[in-house]
């Protein structure tokens, strides 16, 4: 039974907690428009309207339901900022249904146009730019010489927890975290971005990690 006339931003948000409810509820493989349309009160017509297909459609739920932000950290030293924004981007993976990544990667030899689609969902959301204003703050404190790092350096983290929970199937606990920014990108960033001379790294404030 559908609901009353809804449009625009009212009915696109119905639609994805729909889908979302059904992905938590269900998994990835047993997620049906069909489902959708009956949770979210509509038809299949209005959700193949906005997405053609199921893969297209769990993407907008992901992007709707699992935003990374980063905007509002700033712990006081490089350290913490990075446990931080590497911490919140594990547990927007932990947040995601473990077979729904693997569907979509499956999804995308069907439908080449998905893995486009999935590549730039990891390019909005994982960019570079959300370490740089990292990186800056590092060197208005004095911790780094410049904040003129490479892209391809810039997104290490993030294709190190890809690659840990995606390829790797490993869950990353408090100790992998605390080991990915101390020995790897932490360091990394220090070689290329320079650390002044003399300088002291600050202790990361506690973060429960």
């Amino acid at each position: 039974m559908t609901v009353g006339r809804r449009r625009g931003e009212e009915l696109e948000h119905a639609l994805l907690t729909a889908a979302w409810a059904e992905l938590l509820e269900v998994g990835y493989p047993k997620l049906t428009m069909d489902n959708v349309a009956v949770r979210a009160g509509t038809s299949k017509p209005v959700i193949y309207r906005r997405w053609p297909t199921k893969a297209k459609l769990v993407l907008a739920a992901l992007a709707h339901y699992v935003p990374l932000q980063e905007s509002d950290i700033d712990t006081g030293s490089l350290r913490g900022d990075l446990l931080e924004l590497v911490g919140r981007g594990i547990e927007r993976f932990r947040r995601v249904p473990g077979d729904t990544l693997p569907g979509l990667i499956t999804d995308t030899f069907r439908e080449p146009d998905v893995f486009e689609d999935l590549r730039r969902r990891f390019a909005q959301d994982e960019t570079p730019e959300l370490i740089r204003p990292l990186l800056t703050r590092a060197v208005e404190r004095g911790e780094l010489r410049t904040d003129r790092c490479s892209d391809r350096i810039l997104r290490v983290p993030f294709d190190l927890v890809r690659s840990e929970t995606v390829l790797y199937g490993m869950t990353i606990d408090d100790a992998a975290l605390t080991e990915i920014v101390d020995d790897i990108v932490l360091p990394l960033f220090r070689l290329h971005c320079g650390t002044p001379a003399n300088h002291t790294a600050p202790i990361a404030p506690a973060t429960g990690r």
